[in-house]
């Protein structure tokens, strides 16, 4: 059983990356377990590695997963804590630092083979607008399940002071 003083938890950092319509890329994350596939659509990023700050994680992560380097340091506008045994190997779940990251439209290519990115799950990716999200009925998930309504709030009254607390 979880002590619920002290979880496990994976540091990670993940970019809400828009470009000049407001369109954001997510990554296609498709897992299978025993209920059947898990299809995820979640921001790019990943993992935090020991003794790397958050924004050199962030730089890093885009790099390798959709090729984009950052010219500035990019607003911290959600925080992410799941903890949920088994939601990601190892740990008991994850902190996942997310940053918003504006630059125009492109095809994300990062310097990881296919090989690579399916190694981490990654199948494909895809730019969304709001409505979208919004009027998505399918099977897939968001991750953050709240994006849609997370995303629009964001656009509409600006970059948060503090990072917005984000479950699941």
């Amino acid at each position: 059983m979880l002590s619920p003083a002290s979880p496990r938890l994976r540091a990670g950092v993940r970019a809400l990356v828009l470009d000049e319509q407001d369109r954001v890329l997510l990554c296609r994350f498709a897992f299978g377990n025993p209920e059947g596939p898990l299809v995820v659509w979640g921001t790019p990023g990943g993992g935090v590695e020991p003794g790397e700050t958050l924004l050199a994680a962030l730089r890093r992560e885009l790099a390798e997963e959709i090729g984009l380097a950052l010219p500035a340091d990019p607003p911290h506008v959600w925080h992410q804590e799941v903890v949920r045994p088994g939601h990601f190997d190892g740990y008991d779940g994850v902190l996942n630092d997310i940053f918003l990251v504006r630059t125009t439209s492109f095809a994300p290519r990062g310097a990881w083979t296919d090989d690579e990115l399916a190694g981490e799950h990654i199948t494909g990716f895809r730019w969304w607008t709001q409505q979208e999200l919004a009027q998505y009925r399918g099977t897939d998930v968001f991750a953050p399940r709240a994006l849609p309504a997370a995303l629009a709030a964001l656009l509409a009254e600006g970059t948060p002071r503090q990072p917005t607390p984000m479950g699941l």
